[in-house]
């Protein structure tokens, strides 16, 4: 029942929004509230994961057995309390809740037709079902199905203003995108055949948990190259470097809500998929070949953020480049033993937080601005007090100063890696990252002060007042600052829980 009211309300939301037509406003607002259902059903089987339990759903007839088609351990509940938690964010912040926003002319670009809020509203909640779906899928088929079906959903919405830049953006993520789950779908073939060429055929030998046990007698020579496949397939959905080009173009182009959860949400589902094949790897083969891997990538992504970062001119695609960075520190934590995965997986929890508030923030002063570029954006503590503070707080946060929650997990990881005696690795590291960090300083004290030009301000938009929707970015601020002043048991349970699973011999 639990699982029931977790994807069920977006698929629900996706139905009546196709059905009333034409759009209006109070299906955005079905949507909004009906996800708060799954956010409250994701505490729950959270909640019973902390206590001990394995939430299962299923069913069985006479020739098949298919009682643990969906499962949640600690790793998938995490997962997935931060992908309904943006989830109910992003819809409540969504365009076309009031009527002023659907085709006003004195709106700007706020405005959108109700043929286009209607496409909107269908395909954001089909992604954020699909993304809740794969991450409590114990089957690791249905988990690439569902990875492969937020590319279809979100490559609907990319393009909503209908311009040349947004179609352009949103045909890149289809094709990298699609042959990278290609990849993908390739290394889960060769990880079945292996067992099935040493197990026989089973109705459940794509199970997670099945792989797992069975792990330790499959082929090394088969899972370093099915390994291999994974990483690049969802890799590309992460944007783990060299795999990483369709973020700029894709979270440039996108409405701000679906940005937000692309760069939280479903990174955060690509690199849960990579982390059970990662288990599924080092039982079969030993840490040290999937360590490499991830040492090799996250080094490389971090390389090519932090300069990429220094030459940012447009602030959504510098957004991007820091969703690269934080890739790139991750996938180094995970090769850093149960340490670097603790610190790795809480890092994951506050970059989930800071980056879609970033990404709602981003989209407020564009729309104030009419512009991405950070030339054109002067005065902003001014101009938008209120979304200029919480701006400057949240880029401090992602540089990692206190007090927020990343300062901790940055800390935390560097510490693993000294810790395992990686020197020369967590120096490079600390270099680029203090690369990323002037860059952003500078960046941000561009935008910050200084007049504006007359005509690069949206006269049109009202004076900024706290609003409800600036009320509701209080949410991830407040979460960001409880994490770096304590850590929850209940999340610290989660983690520890996870890193158990993650680090078994």
């Amino acid at each position: 029942m639990t699982f029931f009211l977790l994807i069920f309300p977006p698929l629900l939301a996706a139905l009546i929004a196709t059905l009333v037509r034409p759009y209006r406003a109070f299906v955005g607002w079905i949507g909004a509230w009906l996800s708060l259902i799954s956010l409250g059903a994701a505490l729950t089987i959270a909640a019973q994961v902390v206590n001990g339990q394995t939430p299962l759903w299923g069913f069985k007839i006479e020739y098949l057995n298919l009682e643990d088609v969906l499962r949640a351990d600690s790793l998938s509940a995490l997962i997935m309390v931060c992908v309904a938690g943006v989830a109910s964010l992003a819809l409540f912040l969504s365009p076309g809740l009031g009527r002023q926003q659907i085709t006003n002319p004195h709106w700007g670009e706020l405005a959108y037709a109700p043929n286009q809020l209607r496409r909107y509203h269908v395909f954001i909640n089909l992604f954020i079902a699909a993304m809740l779906m794969a991450v409590s899928a114990n089957n690791v088929g249905v988990m690439w199905i569902t990875i492969e079906a937020t590319t279809v959903f979100s490559a609907f919405i990319i393009p909503l203003k209908l311009n040349r830049a947004s179609i352009e953006a949103s045909w890149k993520y289809i094709l990298i995108c699609s042959v990278g789950i290609a990849l993908a779908f390739v290394g889960t073939v060769l990880g079945y055949f292996d067992f099935v060429t040493l197990s026989g055929r089973a109705e459940n030998a794509l199970n997670w948990t099945v792989l797992l046990a069975t792990a330790p007698t499959l082929h090394p020579e088969v899972m370093r190259l099915a390994f291999v496949f994974l990483l690049i397939g969802y890799g590309t959905k992460a944007g783990i470097a060299p795999m990483h080009t369709w973020k700029p173009d894709a979270y440039g182009e996108s409405p701000a809500p679906l940005t937000a959860l692309m760069a939280s949400s479903l990174f955060a589902v690509a690199m849960y998929a990579l982390l059970r094949w990662k288990a599924v790897a080092d039982a079969t083969l030993g840490a040290g070949y999937t360590d490499s891997l991830f040492i090799a990538l996250g080094l490389l992504s971090l390389t090519i953020a932090a300069f990429s970062v220094v030459l940012a001119t447009d602030y959504k695609r510098m957004f991007a480049y820091s969703s690269i960075e934080h890739t790139g520190l991750m996938c180094l934590g995970f090769a850093l033993g149960p340490l670097g995965t603790f610190a790795a997986l809480l890092h994951l929890v506050n970059h989930t937080a800071a980056k879609s508030l970033m990404f709602f923030l981003v989209d407020n002063i564009e729309h104030k601005y009419r512009s991405p570029l950070i030339e054109r954006t002067r005065g902003l503590l001014k101009t938008m007090p209120w979304t200029g503070a919480i701006f400057a707080f949240g880029l401090m946060t992602l540089i990692g100063l206190p007090p927020g929650g990343i300062f901790i997990t940055e800390f935390a990881l560097f510490r693993a890696g000294f810790a395992l005696h990686h020197p020369w690795l967590m120096g490079a590291a600390l270099a680029l990252l203090a690369v990323v960090f002037v860059s952003f300083i500078n960046h941000l004290n561009k935008m910050l002060y200084g007049v504006p030009a007359a005509d690069d301000i949206n006269m049109e938009r009202p004076v900024e007042k706290f609003s409800w929707r600036l009320a509701l970015l209080l949410i991830p601020v407040a979460l960001l600052v409880t994490l770096g002043l304590t850590l929850p048991a209940p999340l610290a349970t989660l983690i520890n829980q996870s890193v158990a699973i993650l680090s078994k011999p």
